[in-house]
């Protein structure tokens, strides 16, 4: 897999939360979210962090994702590249990087690419290691597709068929958020199933080594004690990377953010604190 710097970027939609009125001016926030997300799903600590901590935060739809445009590239050089150029499009100079799942990846790979960039990282839930993605993601992408077929005319009609593929009613809600309606009546993804179903091993990948690349920045890594993403198998691998790295355990699975948000707040905001 190419690092290199020449790729085709697309530009990012995002949403912004302003630091309160009157705070001083720090270094912003850019929150990344995970695969199959989007910009929505970390607005309501996004506003917390904006608040508690006086600084703007952006909450970024990657490619492939949300209202971003979509792309057949999807990688992690790519998914930094495009960050990269977010940060530099809006003027933010060095940023402070959030990144849950697919979105601390490409965090890691901000810094190890861009070091400049990046004043401070925050990764939730993932390592910078080759890994295997869950096997509940492919079987996450045949059930959407199946919905997709359906040419399903209600909401209803998507949670039953997706329901046959994953049981658990929140993670059906995060994956029919991408759903759609059109104007012909009929519900239509917004997001490119085939793209984003072929490059599940790419997501699995971490390109980088640690004989070649490194950010010596404050990072911070806050693990689900109940998920395999960062496990204790892969803290020689966050310190040769990030050797000035924290760790934080979070008793929860892999979606940390949504199952203990107010760990999760804390975590950050005590982290956040010190630089």
């Amino acid at each position: 897999m190419s690092l290199s710097k020449n790729i085709s970027t697309i530009k990012l939609a995002y949403d912004l939360y302003r630091a309160s009125a009157g705070s001083v001016s720090k270094e912003p926030i850019v929150f990344i979210h995970g695969l199959f997300g989007s910009k929505i799903n970390n607005r309501t600590v996004s506003k917390v962090f904006a608040r508690d901590l006086a600084r703007d935060v952006f909450c970024v739809d990657l490619r492939n994702h949300g209202d971003s445009p979509h792309d057949p590239r999807h990688d992690y050089p790519a998914l930094a590249a495009d960050v990269e150029n977010f940060i530099a499009e809006q003027g933010l100079q060095q940023s402070i990087l959030i990144g849950h799942s697919m979105g601390a990846k490409t965090a890691m790979a901000v810094a190890l690419r861009s070091p400049e960039l990046v004043k401070a990282m925050i990764c939730v839930d993932n390592s910078p290691a080759d890994g295997k993605l869950s096997s509940a993601f492919p079987r996450y992408v045949e059930g959407l597709k199946q919905v997709d077929a359906a040419h399903v005319k209600t909401s209803k009609q998507a949670y039953k068929i997706l329901s046959e593929y994953e049981k658990s009613l929140t993670i059906q809600h995060f994956l029919l958020s991408n759903l759609k309606k059109q104007h012909h009546g009929n519900y239509h993804f917004r997001v490119p199933l085939d793209i984003l179903g072929a490059s599940l091993n790419h997501m699995a990948d971490f390109p980088f080594r640690a004989d070649e690349s490194r950010y010596d920045g404050p990072s911070l890594f806050i693990r689900g004690l109940r998920s395999k993403y960062a496990s204790e198998d892969t803290f020689q691998a966050m310190k040769s990377f990030f050797p000035n790295c924290e760790i934080h355990d979070i008793d929860s699975g892999h979606w940390v953010i949504s199952e203990k948000p107010q760990e999760f707040i804390a975590a950050v905001e005590s982290f956040v604190s010190k630089l």
